[in-house]
Order: C-alpha cells, then sequence, then structure tokens
C-alpha cells in the first residue's frame, strides 16, 4: 500500500466548519470519514490529504457543522418525493 495516498483516495468534496463547542470539524460530503481539529489549519490540511490535494473541493461550512460519520451524504437537496411535491 502507498503510505503517500490516504486510504479514501478520492477527490471528494470536504466541508469544513465549528461544531456547536467551538472545535474545527472536516466531514467528507459522503459522511464516511472526518475529524475533529484543533484549528483550521489541520482541518484543511486532512481535507486535503484525504481529497488527494484538491482545494476546491473545500467548502466552509455556513453554519454549525456537526461530524456525522454515519455513512450518510451531507446532502440537502429534498427526496424525490418531497422534490416532486414542490414541482
Amino acid at each position: 500500500m502507498d503510505s503517500n495516498k490516504p486510504p479514501s483516495c478520492s477527490a471528494s468534496l470536504f466541508l469544513i466548519g465549528r461544531n456547536r463547542r467551538g472545535q474545527w470539524v472536516a466531514q467528507a460530503q459522503n459522511g464516511l470519514y472526518g475529524g475533529l481539529f484543533i484549528n483550521r489549519t489541520e482541518a484543511v490540511r486532512y481535507a486535503l490529504f484525504e481529497n488527494g490535494h484538491h482545494p476546491e473541493a473545500i467548502v466552509t461550512a455556513p453554519d454549525v457543522l456537526e461530524l456525522d460519520l454515519s455513512g450518510v451524504a451531507l446532502d440537502h437537496t429534498p427526496p424525490p418525493a418531497l422534490a416532486r411535491r414542490a414541482a
């Protein structure tokens, strides 16, 4: 295994922000990996390592970002049933 490549090894979108306790959070949009960090610099460093060094795939969360590693994607689009009702 190449030690220079992370386990995830893909250019996934990462969200970075603070949780309610003020800790820095970095989390992949797919909800499979992420972590808590002591500062923004370390959160960005982790996100860059995990997404293959793609800074354009890192987004700062506008609101509170709580770490959730349940594997549920962080997608804010409504479910298909709700989207049909809105149309």
